[in-house]
């Protein structure tokens, strides 16, 4: 039998922030208020396209896996802010990474990644493919109204990538629930699309809008339920679990998140105040951080769970393997950023924060 497990993890982060102090520069907040509603201090605001940020955390993550792009047999990219619809950014990053393989994009927004990585696991247990190359990318800067306060302090940019490989040893993904409510697919959405009229200049206002409160409770349950289901499915109990990677959006659904489930806050893995929400980046990120940070230990348990626009839910049950560490270092970099965060935006912010 095949299993399906990581044996390569990387992410990417451009180097420009934009801090709470920063955004209170041109609308109406404060690093308290955003605090104490969110958990996040700052989010990175990328210089280059989503493609870019994707690249170079799959090169690391190959490094980590110790394998060449020439071996991977499928790139699965997750991403609702994609350079160009057509073509799919995933074949900007297999030309980049020297694959020769099938590439795709998928878009079930904040959900992505773990989409992605259960379709993975599904093609090597079938023996479909043996290494698979899983990212989340995101450029999520682009889509917002920086006069909009409830949405320009919770977005940032930045990639994160997996290689996903067949072994006989027993672990990996043990199982995952996918899963979509459309009756609430308005309440998070930004217009972009060949709805819009392209004629018209309002058109250019397709930026992210959502119900916040709506989400909340929706996020919560969402993730609730895939969750409890994936471990039931597993047969495994909660108390079993050793970490908890959920997806980043607020520090606040977290800690409801995990105490409904009646797991110990101090299981679950936060690092949104450096990042804010990545959507499809989240958890890849998060899991490079806590393998930097000794958080993920050999044959550990680990749940993962998503929401987004869609409305989209993921939960994903996996047993972490021997390797902790990289097997080789990629030198993969983003080219030179001269432009400070709030330089990066000043262009978006002085049209939509016009007087």
């Amino acid at each position: 039998m095949q299993y399906a497990t990581i044996t390569g993890w990387g992410k990417c982060v451009p180097p420009a922030t934009l801090t709470n102090d920063d955004l209170a520069t041109f609308i109406e907040t404060s690093d308290e208020w955003i605090k104490s509603r969110t958990g996040i201090s700052q989010r990175h605001i990328s210089h280059v396209n989503t493609s870019e940020l994707a690249s170079v955390a799959a090169q690391r993550a190959l490094a980590a896996a110790g394998i060449d792009g020439s071996e991977i047999d499928m790139i699965i990219l997750a991403s609702a802010s994609p350079d160009t619809l057509i073509p799919n950014i995933a074949s900007t990053v297999q030309a980049n990474i020297g694959a020769s393989c099938a590439a795709f994009d998928i878009n079930a927004a904040c959900s992505g990644f773990l989409y992605g990585l259960g379709l993975a696991s599904s093609q090597i247990k079938s023996g479909q493919s043996k290494k698979v190359l899983v990212i989340g990318a995101e450029r999520l800067s682009f889509y917002l109204d920086w006069s909009r306060r409830d949405t320009a302090v919770l977005f940032g940019d930045g990639a994160g990538a997996v290689v996903v490989e067949a072994t006989d040893v027993a672990g990996g993904v043990l199982g995952y629930e996918l899963n979509n409510d459309p009756e609430g697919r308005d309440i998070l959405k930004a217009g972009f699309g060949t709805a819009m009229d392209r004629f018209s200049a309002e058109s250019l206002d397709f930026f992210i809008e959502f119900d916040g409160q709506e989400i909340f409770k929706r996020a919560i349950n969402g993730m609730n339920k895939l969750s409890t289901k994936v471990l039931e499915k597993c047969g495994v109990d909660k108390d079993e679990v050793d970490l908890v990677i959920p997806h980043q959006a607020n520090e606040r659904i977290i800690d409801t998140l995990v105490s409904r489930m009646k797991i110990p806050k101090e299981k679950a893995f936060v690092n949104i105040a450096n990042y804010g929400n990545t959507s499809a980046a989240t958890i890849p990120i998060a899991i490079c951080d806590a393998l930097e940070q000794g958080v993920i230990k050999p044959n550990q348990t680990i749940l993962s769970c998503a929401f987004g626009a869609g409305l989209t839910s993921a939960a994903l049950l996996l047993q972490w393997g021997e390797r902790v560490t990289p097997i080789n270092i990629s030198d993969a970099e983003l080219p030179p950023c001269d432009k400070t965060g709030i330089e990066l935006v000043k262009r978006a912010v002085d049209y939509f924060c016009k007087p």
